[in-house]
């Protein structure tokens, strides 16, 4: 069992700028491909970013692609999402998830854990 925390969440400006961390435990971080996605009210879960294992593969979200960016560091089993440019929309509450698998999914149920996630609220 994977156990996953996110942090890093809060309240910025439009154009702010904030760094999501997902700490994992339990399990080998490095066999793992990681994902965040994001739930805004009102709305279905949706995909942010991907990342492989080896963390050279990455992938985005259209709506995010130029502005977030993921990465990670196995030695310290932290998954990271950087969000630059914010928006009103992309206030959500974001989840990182763990597949294992080298090959990052962009589909929730390929995911076999979730963190409890991090409210992010971008005003205008």
């Amino acid at each position: 069992q994977a156990q996953l925390v996110e942090s890093g969440g809060g309240s910025v400006q439009a154009g702010g700028s904030l760094r999501l961390s997902c700490a994992a435990s339990g399990r080998t971080f490095s066999n793992f491909a990681m994902g965040w996605f994001r739930q805004a009210p009102g709305k279905e879960r949706e995909f942010v970013a991907a990342i492989s294992r080896s963390g050279v593969n990455t992938q985005y979200a259209d709506s995010v692609k130029g502005r977030f960016t993921i990465s990670r560091d196995n030695a310290k089993n932290t998954v990271y999402l950087q969000l630059n440019s914010l928006k009103p929309e992309d206030t959500a509450v974001y989840y990182c998830a763990a597949r294992q698998s080298n090959l990052w999914s962009a589909v929730e149920v390929n995911y076999d854990y979730w963190g409890q996630g991090t409210q992010v609220t971008v005003s205008s």
